[in-house]
């Protein structure tokens, strides 16, 4: 079985960030982590490999830099990578990112496809369903339970009330929620071993798709303040507008 995860690297959020004068876009430092997100798919494509006698490939568009995020997800177990990297890919919207992907995910072959919901640096949450169509598969999203028999895959979809069972057969793809799975932590022989896996990089003329418009940043501004939340006083009657409020947010 042969499982492609797409990854992301991102600026460490730890650390203090940057945006590019002129384009408002993140300057993405040659340190890099693997976006946490991502994390929840590599495992989650990890442990279905294994129970499936398959092989796990890592995808990636954007800066190389060191790959200290690739080499984080090859520690875990992943068994290759493949980095998209092109200065005319900067500043590229989803359908791009899509558009490129799916090219080379479609060279490497694939039985299933997984992916995170969104990253933590853009939060458009369109790519997965974007490849999902440029592939010609089926999208399953929102997973918070993956299993496959090696011919059919079915998740659990998170939802407002709960959750939907959802089966189609393979190939597919899949975007899992965080907590779907807990990832492991790399080992000593796991950091050491992914030295030795191989990381190739590609340039747009490799992987034969076509650039986009960039996407335009127009302006940037600071997040307002959290504002003073409601009290209510309690004269003995105070549950039954806590409840209506809850009821209002479809808390319960």
């Amino acid at each position: 079985m042969k499982v492609v995860v797409c990854v992301k690297q991102i600026p460490d959020p730890a650390t203090p960030y940057s945006l590019e004068e002129g384009t408002n876009w993140l300057v993405r430092p040659d340190e890099q982590v693997l976006d946490d997100t991502d994390r929840y798919g590599v495992e989650m494509g990890l442990q279905l490999a294994q129970a499936n006698e398959g092989t796990v490939t890592l995808v990636s568009m954007g800066p190389t830099g060191n790959a200290q995020g690739i080499r984080q997800a090859l520690a875990m177990g992943a068994d290759k990578a493949v980095i998209i990297e092109d200065d005319g890919l900067r500043g590229s919207d989803a359908l791009t990112t899509a558009r490129v992907l799916a090219k080379v995910i479609h060279g490497e072959g694939f039985d299933l496809v997984i992916a995170g919901t969104e990253s933590t640096d853009g939060y458009t949450g369109l790519v997965p369903q974007m490849l999902a169509e440029l592939l010609g598969v089926p999208a399953l999203t929102y997973a918070t339970s993956v299993q496959t028999d090696g011919s059919n895959v079915t998740i659990h979809r998170q939802t407002v009330e709960g959750y939907d069972v959802v089966t189609t057969g393979l190939p597919a793809l899949v975007s899992v929620t965080a907590g779907v799975v807990e990832p492991r932590y790399p080992t000593f022989k796991g950091i050491m071993d992914a030295k030795k896996k191989p990381v190739e990089t590609m340039a747009l003329s490799d992987v034969g798709a076509e650039r986009n418009e960039t996407q335009q940043v127009v302006s940037i501004t600071d997040a307002p303040e959290r504002g003073a939340g409601r009290k209510i006083e309690d004269e003995g009657e105070a549950f039954v507008e806590i409840v209506a409020l809850l009821e209002q947010k479809k808390v319960i």
